[in-house]
């Protein structure tokens, strides 16, 4: 035989050799939950290592992160029930948990890279991602809450702002928005495609965010369909986008790679909080071998094609070197 592939994995060194992918430090971004308070640092049950912090709490996880390397972060809100109306109104209010953290987080490590969720949902009474009414979710209306949302985050500091709420328009409308107030180099971090999935409920959990009637699915994109993850993607990336993310990951390995091979702007994915829950669950049954399922799943996302992932394990990959 002329070709024995297995010459190139006879031995370590050659197959670090030709390795074709690589994870490190500056692919992740690590999700945060935050809650108001002082001194709090309550588990996500069903996110076993996952944190809700009080912004001080936060800080010291930050620090931490930063000084494995680790330097991005998404940033999540978890706001008491008495606070969410129909409006979104406390994602504006300067004093509030949400912004507050934010300038926190910049004012401390002016180095970190600060992604905000700009959504409706935290927010609102009704736990949707846009304007409800009649029972509907309101498109054009949410529009406006959605910039001012983006404007106000700009403004305390935010690096990159990430809609995730799949209004239709909402990428050029929040462009718009940031350019008149002079934020032009703020980036845009599109939740592109992103899938009305069952994988959501830790997440859920961890904010406290649940529709309060109905589900997702008029705004969220069927799980079934491919080629309409083109159609988002051209949209946005034509409003302005600079990153086009894909959520949930493991599911649509097939989507990050179809935009990754379709547009030449960075591919976000997001191992959402289902996914890390599996792995968790099984490894504490003993059932798997964490460190190796970990990272074949990262692998994985990466290798299909996302140039950043959001992961809930970014910390403890880094802190353990399983990488």
């Amino acid at each position: 035989m002329l070709h024995r592939p297995r010459r190139n994995r006879k031995s370590q060194v050659i197959r670090d050799m030709v390795q074709e992918h690589h994870l490190q430090a500056s692919n992740f971004i690590f999700p945060l939950f935050i809650i108001d308070g002082n001194a709090k640092k309550t588990e996500v049950a069903s996110m076993p290592g996952i944190f809700r912090y009080s912004i001080d709490e936060l800080l010291r996880e930050v620090e931490s992160c930063m000084n494995l390397g680790l330097k991005a972060f998404d940033l999540f809100p978890n706001i008491e029930e008495s606070l969410k109306d129909k409006t979104a109104s406390e994602s504006l209010n300067e004093k509030g948990l949400y912004l507050r953290a934010i300038k926190e987080v910049k004012a401390h490590f002016p180095e970190a890279c600060v992604v905000t969720d700009v959504a409706m949902d935290p927010y609102s009474s009704d736990g949707h991602d846009g304007f409800v009414e009649n029972g509907e979710i309101v498109n054009d209306k949410t529009l406006k809450i959605l910039a001012d949302m983006a404007v106000a985050h700009a403004k305390a500091g935010a690096d990159i702002v990430a809609p995730s709420d799949m209004m239709d328009g909402r990428v050029q409308y929040i462009r718009e928005a940031l350019d008149a107030e002079g934020f032009t180099q703020v980036s845009i971090m599109s939740y592109t495609a992103k899938y009305a999935s069952a994988f959501y409920g830790p997440f859920r959990d961890a904010l406290e965010s649940a529709p309060k009637f109905g589900d997702k699915k008029t705004y969220q994109m069927n799980p079934a369909n491919q080629r309409e993850a083109l159609i988002e993607a051209t949209l946005d990336s034509q409003e302005g986008a600079d990153f086009l993310m894909v959520k949930p990951a493991l599911a649509y390995l097939d989507v990050i790679k179809l935009l990754k091979d379709n547009f030449d702007l960075p591919i976000a994915a997001y191992n959402v909080s289902g996914e890390y829950a599996m792995v968790k669950a099984a490894a504490q049954k003993g059932w798997l071998n964490e460190e190796k399922a970990t990272v074949e799943k990262l692998m994985g996302i990466k290798r299909a094609g996302a140039d950043v992932i959001l992961t809930y394990h970014a910390k403890e990959v880094l802190k353990n070197k399983w990488i």
